[in-house]
């Protein structure tokens, strides 16, 4: 423990260090026909992975289970069949998320395009993070006892199975409600006053992927509806599959940061949902591709996870979620067009709070750094609730340790907060365990093994801090706490090419437990100059060899500050290789992500 990194080396300098490598993996994967490269990259991704490495590999639709599976499956798509063949309004609820509104446009989009349910039996019900916040909440309840007529059948999607009270109301008011979702079931179980809950966590479900995303299980719920009204003779054989929608359950499964490692389900329908995405045959495509530029296409998981999903998110973020669902379901060019305006303009917004709550945050953190906690927890008095999340990521990016940013909540005297996990700690179950520690501190709470979210009364903060590291310290252990980044390993000069960035892409897509390939490596610095509105970012010419390439550090400095090295310098580099395009032409480009003189 003694060569640990101070805190201020936490902020700044995080450590390069190679991913373990399973052999197992590594051997399985050159003898099934993988490259060298794509062999390594396989087996630091996988460890202790045992099954067939054919569906990570060449992911296909096939791989998915039927959705039958899904305990409460048959019994949900009997009620939404039963209420399209009796013309029943019906409510869609859902989370405010990119998860949340992919779910609705695939639910909305079934129920009246290929179900044939009239657009005035249908009513959107999507909460407000900031005014109602999230799940069933107790507005969303209201606004749905307020609706005419009153919808007798409610499908939420991405929430429900933590709003057993919220559920009871509805159902004391006539409304069956079918919960779709994939947080963590509380204790106790599913909510017993919902008509039925399909969650694949489950205990008694046979679904064998726990890992999908909300938007995925209403996409296999809204299947299994389909197949109920062809059985019932409702609708035809030959009416069409929801395949098509699963270019929105390919944005969802992204941004939700659901795992794209040991899961052929997710990592099938990303796989499948970018080709859809890639034919820009919906007007929300086309206009972010206008957006970001010719050069940005085809897109990829990344571009789902740094371009579409933040500005999605933005909305709900700073203000009423609706935008962002209007975008995605625009039938034009000019209204998808209009609506990514009002994405782009909050999603700029919310850069600006980021950085001021960032900033304080990381003011905030230096005593628990100091104190070697093993997790920050900070509460930003006049930080904005909608951007906690993001703010925790950045604080886990610099300290290399879960954090939780808290903010004050609507409610009286309560706190709100949203965390952020790293490699090793469950984070939901954490929380769980900080409930049997302090269960008066902690009346609410939940979300995954990466993610939470959290209610806390104000005057219970310092209880829930103290049971909060005491849970995450029995998960982790004597685990080292700091910033590192995981590479791949260096690249010979031969590699740097566009061949060898085929064969990197080739095993994609990359995400969340299969991260994206970052290789390090000894350059020297050729040509170099500041770029972009406040010269933060940095191109640069580095040379290994007798190969020059073409780089670009984005972020590399502060506004007004200047490189720590110049022209003849080595530098010890982490990069991406990514794939340059400039006007019908490709080159190779190395994307830094670290850099450190020699």
């Amino acid at each position: 423990m003694a060569d640990e990194p101070t805190p201020t080396q936490n902020a700044n300098q995080p450590r390069l260090e190679p991913r373990p490598l399973d052999e197992a993996v590594y051997l399985r994967a050159q003898a099934e026909g993988l490259s060298e490269l794509q062999a390594r990259l396989l087996a630091s991704r996988l460890p202790g992975y045992t099954a067939q490495l054919a569906p990570l590999v060449a992911p296909s639709l096939r791989y998915l289970a039927h959705p039958e599976k899904l305990a409460d499956g048959r019994r949900a798509a009997e009620r939404i069949a039963q209420a399209v063949a009796e013309r029943e309004s019906i409510g869609i609820l859902t989370d405010y998320d990119v998860d949340g509104i992919t779910s609705h446009v695939v639910i909305r989009r079934t129920l009246a395009e290929l179900f044939g349910v009239p657009e005035h039996k249908l009513h959107s019900l999507i909460g407000h993070r900031i005014h109602d916040g999230y799940g069933i909440s107790l507005p969303l309840v209201e606004r749905t006892l307020g609706l005419k007529p009153l919808p007798t059948l409610v499908i939420t999607a991405d929430c429900g199975s933590s709003d057993e009270p919220r559920i009871a109301r509805l159902k004391a008011a006539g409304i069956d409600v079918v919960v779709s979702d994939h947080h963590a079931l509380p204790l106790e179980g599913p909510p017993p006053s919902a008509y039925a809950c399909v969650n694949p966590t489950r205990s008694d479900c046979d679904y064998p992927d726990k890992t999908i995303a909300g938007c995925m299980v209403a996409w296999l719920l809204m299947s299994l509806a389909r197949g109920v009204l062809v059985e019932w003779g409702v609708l035809p054989d030959a009416t069409p599959k929801l395949s098509p929608w699963l270019s929105y359950v390919a944005l969802g499964t992204v941004a939700d940061c659901v795992s794209l490692g040991g899961s052929p389900a997710n990592r099938a329908v990303v796989s499948y949902g970018l080709t859809l995405i890639n034919r820009m045959d919906a007007a929300c495509w086309r206009a972010m591709a206008a957006r970001l530029g010719a050069d940005s296409v085809p897109f990829n998981a990344e571009t789902l996870a740094f371009q579409m999903g933040p500005r999605i998110n933005a909305r709900s973020r700073l203000d009423d979620p609706y935008a962002a669902l209007h975008f995605m379901l625009a039938e034009s060019d000019s209204v998808a067009n209009r609506q990514l305006e009002v994405l782009d303009q909050d999603n700029q917004s919310r850069k600006a709070i980021e950085a001021d709550m960032a900033e304080e945050a990381r003011t905030l953190a230096a005593p628990a750094l100091e104190a070697n906690e093993p997790a920050v927890v900070v509460l930003l008095e006049d930080g904005h609730p909608g951007v906690q999340g993001i703010v925790a990521s950045r604080l886990v990016q610099a300290y290399g340790r879960p954090a939780l940013v808290l903010t004050r909540a609507a409610a009286p005297n309560m706190l709100t907060g949203s965390g952020r996990s790293i490699d090793g700690l469950h984070l939901r179950d954490a929380l769980q365990r900080t409930f049997e520690l302090a269960p008066e501190a902690l009346p609410r709470f939940g979300g995954h093994s990466g993610a939470a979210g959290v209610g806390i009364p104000r005057e219970q903060l310092a209880a829930f801090k103290a049971a909060f590291l005491q849970a995450v310290g029995e998960q982790l252990g004597d685990t080292p706490l700091y910033p590192r980044l995981w590479t791949d390993g260096e690249l010979s000069t031969a590699q740097l090419s566009l061949v060898t960035l085929t064969e990197v892409e080739a095993l994609g897509p990359y995400g969340r437990e299969f991260d994206p390939p970052l290789f390090e490596g000894r350059f020297i610095v050729e040509a170099l100059r500041p770029v972009g509105a406040e010269g933060s970012h940095l191109m640069m010419e580095l040379s290994m060899g007798a190969v020059t390439s073409k780089a670009i550090w984005f972020r590399a400095l502060t506004p007004g500050e200047l490189p720590s090295f110049s022209v003849g310098d080595t530098l010890h580099c982490a990069y991406k290789l990514n794939r340059n395009r400039w006007r019908g032409r490709e080159s190779l480009q190395l994307m830094v992500e670290h850099a450190s003189p020699v």
